[in-house]
């Protein structure tokens, strides 16, 4: 009579592995991060993430309509300031006709119904590479709010969907929030990076930008005193509950691979949509490990999407989108 139950029935062909599968890969759950620059006829491969690109608005209105035609629905915009636009305040982050701007402007045009994420973070646009306003060798929360505020009302006046602010400043969802209500931005949604670790993994990314922080005396050599301490599980789950308190409409767990554990804390904690962001580091170490031969890069990359799905992810924001629906549409 043994065994009875035998497990492997399940298992035996491809199409019965397909029919009991309990996570699904579609189209609809990526975000996909898009890096902008000034010029024209730009297409420039960043040299520490291979394959990945950043753009001039014209050949971004190129890019977002191969994304739809993909199936690709939503898209994260991320902005590389000149260095002469760069100051402690983040004063080009709010200009009316600044790149970011352009930019939402830009996809709006290309592809009406693509669903337009932004930004939000002072780095980008800080002489010093920080989230906030530098002072006496510290990072301002509240000055600094004040900032991400204007920043993102300036976004939706540009017709940006959802604004993401990345900075990990304490209370600037109720004050977007609060700002939005204020001037009439009733449906613009608000995606936080609610659990934003201090982590190693994001150095190809500020490559990306030149966004990272600046080697000078009396500048905090790293962002510690914002983001959070990746040796914290229940802090991220505090943290999330106060920015859904404060009107979070979507909340993020960054970066992925090593916060499986937090992405599944918050999913059965919050009753609103759950958002991973495979980072650049996870995306840079497949890319150079698949270049060795060491690994298969497509095996790789869906083992690593579909892990992040089943701690449950509703939303990934990765680099590897467009190479996964590819596969997935073969």
């Amino acid at each position: 009579m043994y065994p009875i139950k035998r497990n492997r029935r399940l298992r035996s062909n491809e199409a019965i592995r397909s029919l009991v599968r309990e996570t699904i890969i579609s189209p609809t759950d990526f975000l996909v991060p898009l890096f902008v620059v000034e010029g024209k006829g730009v297409k420039e491969e960043i040299a520490s993430m291979p394959n990945y690109y950043r753009y001039s608005l014209d050949l971004l209105e190129k890019e977002v309509k191969e994304l739809w035609n993909l199936g690709l629905r939503s898209v994260l915009l991320f902005v590389k300031v000149p260095d002469n636009l760069k100051d402690n305040a983040g004063k080009e982050a709010i200009n009316p006709k600044g790149l970011m701007q352009r930019a939402i402007k830009t996809v709006k045009n290309a592809c009406p119904d693509m669903l337009v994420m932004t930004d939000v973070a002072m780095d980008p646009y800080s002489m010093y590479g920080h989230d906030g306003i530098v002072e006496n060798g510290m990072i301002l929360n509240d000055e600094s709010v004040d900032i991400l505020t204007e920043m993102s009302l300036s976004h939706a006046n540009a017709g940006a969907d959802f604004v993401a602010p990345s900075d990990m400043m304490d209370g600037r969802i109720l004050s977007i929030r609060e700002a939005f209500e204020d001037e009439g931005f009733l449906n613009t949604g608000i995606m936080s990076y609610s659990a934003k670790y201090a982590s190693a993994f994001y150095g190809p990314f500020r490559d990306a930008l030149d966004s990272a922080p600046v080697d000078l005396k009396n500048i905090p050599k790293d962002k510690k005193t914002y983001q959070m301490d990746y040796a914290n599980r229940f802090e991220a789950i505090r943290e999330t509950e106060m920015d859904i308190d404060e009107g979070a409409d979507i909340v993020m767990i960054k970066p992925g691979l090593c916060y499986l554990d937090i992405v599944r804390d918050i999913k059965e904690e919050v009753d609103v949509p759950v958002a991973v962001y495979q980072v650049s580091g996870e995306y840079a170490m497949l890319k150079a490990a698949a270049e060795k031969g060491w690994l298969n890069h497509d095996a790789v990359m869906m083992e690593q999407i579909t892990a992040m799905k089943r701690a449950g992810a509703d939303i990934i924001a990765s680099y590897f989108a467009k190479d996964v629906v590819k596969l997935i549409n073969k």
